[in-house]
């Protein structure tokens, strides 16, 4: 480490710094130089996500390589290279140094293994872990069964996910005047829908942070504040470079306000995806959510499918949805919908100003539904769609409103019968 150090290379913190978009910040010239040339800039980095501007958000570019071939790749100083026959750089004397020149061979690297690495190791370091350290003991908590919710936290808060619940299921009724709250197009991740990383201040997260006394430094992350509903709500859809296609190609988590169902594309008004969510709430408006080919593509973020039934998205609908995200989607109670092969958005000319009718879902029990899109000028289009719900208990969650209502109610009930 000595001379890595000496070369500008340090070892950071383990756990979730790299891959949560806690590297750090980048240096003010660099950061002035790619907004105002508008530059691709490239990171390669030895943890395990590369979703797009995840690392940082100027950084479009990631990609993951092993601790030895980042600092290659540094010295280089461009991922535009060769490294098999292309030189890193130069020595003192001005000769070409090679990868091959500084890779270390097995037989190095099982001598340092061998040399530095012990049982006595494991147990300094685990021996003790439940006992937890000095700062965490100091933490003060309640001897009770049920949880001591603390209003001013900005970390844990009450979820609202049984707000207004009653015994009886609501069912899977057709969805009537629906706005588009987002139209997107081919892979949008779960990073897209729920990024883990920096909160912007400027966003609608960074506003209620500092409206609570939060400074910016004490951000920390979306990941991080994921027991908060009230900050993963807002972070929904507010990945920096998701693209809204109904924006022109703005990035950001932005989409249009529609007072009523004569305004055009031009007369909506910009905001935040949640500000124009929880306007449309007070509209009493239901909410869908348009999205190309392998939507929900990533990593299983569960607050994807939890911040989309938030916001008051009552279905998505896409050419084709990603597995593990399609399922959380139903156990949220969202209703996956996905357009006919060869068919999507463009195939019927949707601009995101249209209101949706979604009919003949029979309670879920139809394979397919009607989708009428009514255009500002009175004209319609009208196609059918198929209905994600692929076994009957995913039809049971979604007529549940999700599965914690499912669950909630079967335990209710068994402990009514047992009583």
């Amino acid at each position: 480490m000595d001379e890595l150090e000496k070369t500008g290379f340090y070892l950071v913190g383990y756990g979730c710094t790299t891959c949560i978009g806690n590297s750090g910040p980048l240096s003010e010239e660099i950061e002035k130089g790619i907004e105002e040339n508008d530059l691709v800039a490239a990171a390669v980095l030895s943890g395990n996500r590369n979703f797009e501007g995840r690392i940082h958000s100027h950084v479009k570019a990631s990609y993951l390589a092993s601790p030895p071939l980042v600092v290659a790749y540094a010295l280089a100083g461009t991922v535009d290279i060769d490294l098999t026959t292309h030189p890193l750089g130069q020595d003192q004397d001005g000769n070409d140094v090679f990868l091959k020149d500084i890779w270390p061979t097995s037989e190095e690297i099982n001598e340092l293994i061998a040399d530095n690495i012990d049982a006595d190791m494991f147990r300094k370091n685990y021996g003790e872990v439940f006992d937890g350290s000095a700062a965490w003991n100091a933490i003060s908590s309640a001897d009770s069964q049920l949880y001591p919710w603390d209003e001013g936290s900005t970390y844990i808060k009450n979820p609202p996910f049984f707000d207004g619940m009653t015994m009886e299921p609501e069912g899977i009724p057709d969805i009537e005047g629906a706005r588009i709250l987002g139209l997107f197009g081919d892979s949008i991740t779960t990073d897209h829908i729920s990024p883990a990383g920096n909160i912007d201040p400027d966003s609608p997260a960074g506003k209620y942070l500092q409206e609570r006394g939060v400074m910016e430094a004490d951000f920390n992350s979306y990941g991080s504040r994921r027991g908060n509903d009230a900050v993963m709500t807002r972070g929904t859809f507010a990945n920096i470079r998701i693209k809204n296609t109904m924006m022109g190609g703005k990035e950001g988590g932005y989409t249009y306000y529609f007072k009523d169902d004569s305004a055009t594309l031009q007369d909506g008004e910009e905001m935040p995806i949640y500000n124009a969510a929880m306007k449309y709430k007070e509209d009493k408006r239901p909410l869908v959510v348009l999205g190309g080919a392998e939507y929900g593509s990533g990593s299983s973020r569960d607050w994807a499918a939890k911040g989309t039934i938030l916001l008051g998205v009552k279905a998505v609908l896409t050419s084709s949805f990603e597995r593990i995200h399609r399922s959380n989607l139903v156990g949220m109670g969202v209703l996956p919908l996905t357009f006919k092969d060869g068919q999507n958005a463009e195939t019927y000319k949707l601009d995101g100003s249209e209101v949706l009718s979604i009919t003949g879902l029979d309670n879920g029990e139809s394979k397919t539904a009607t989708v009428t899109a009514t255009r500002a000028d009175g004209s319609a289009e009208t196609f059918e769609v198929n209905v994600g719900l692929q076994t009957p208990k995913e039809r049971e969650y979604v007529r549940h409103g999700g599965v914690l209502h499912y669950v909630l109610r079967q335990l209710a009930a068994e402990s009514k019968e047992a009583g």
